[in-house]
């Protein structure tokens, strides 16, 4: 008969084997994920826990060798719809949304003629230091307006939308030496991005 010790070093061997054979799939270098070693695995984890174990520290391996291989089964399930449905973990979501824009060019020699029509509303939302909620709601009230639109929820809430706006306002102003940051909701291939440009003071 196999001792239980056996059994736990079997199960852990073939979780290892599997969270590779996944790793191979979701990295394109096998085409199909391995459904049928992972129903190998899933029967034998059945069969495990019929057993009764009196072993305290074989039942706490056994525990952790479990709940380690649950946190596996939900990462490939998360995975297995990003690939379907297109990614929604927020830092891509983040990424995607914080696109900087370049600076803007230098504005053309001034027309003496006078002008029939007023100016266009400014798309951009000024963030300056020391900004208040205000315009951050706006912008959230934008990126909501365009979700429903398509006929989708929103899936930032205004607190990460703040972290967003704060953390690009941040490399904007590093990078081109400016208070002032000004943002823009548009959607681009169906995707709602948030637009960054300087500002000169």
């Amino acid at each position: 008969m196999i001792k239980q010790d056996d059994e736990l070093d079997k199960l852990d061997e073939d979780i290892r084997r599997l969270k590779n054979k996944y790793d191979q799939f979701f990295t394109g270098i096998t085409k199909v994920p391995p459904s049928f070693e992972r129903h190998q695995v899933e029967s034998y984890i059945h069969e495990l826990n019929k057993l009764k174990i009196r072993d305290n520290a074989r039942r706490f391996r056994l525990s952790t060798i479990l709940s380690r291989y649950n946190q596996f089964r939900e990462m490939w399930g998360r995975k297995m719809r990003e690939r379907e449905e297109g990614p929604l973990d927020f830092r891509r979501r983040q990424a995607a949304m914080t696109e900087p824009a370049p600076p803007p060019p230098p504005p053309p020699p001034s027309q003496t003629t006078a002008r029939v029509t007023s100016d266009p509303a400014d798309p951009y939302v000024r963030m300056a230091p020391g900004s208040n909620g205000e315009e951050v709601r706006k912008l959230y009230q934008e990126i909501e307006r365009e979700n429903l639109r398509m006929g989708r929820q929103n899936s930032v809430s205004l607190e990460q939308l703040a972290e967003m706006i704060q953390k690009q306002s941040d490399m904007v102003r590093a990078k081109y030496n400016v208070k002032t940051v000004a943002f823009r909701v548009e959607t681009v291939d169906g995707k709602v991005k948030l637009k960054a440009k300087p500002l000169q003071d």
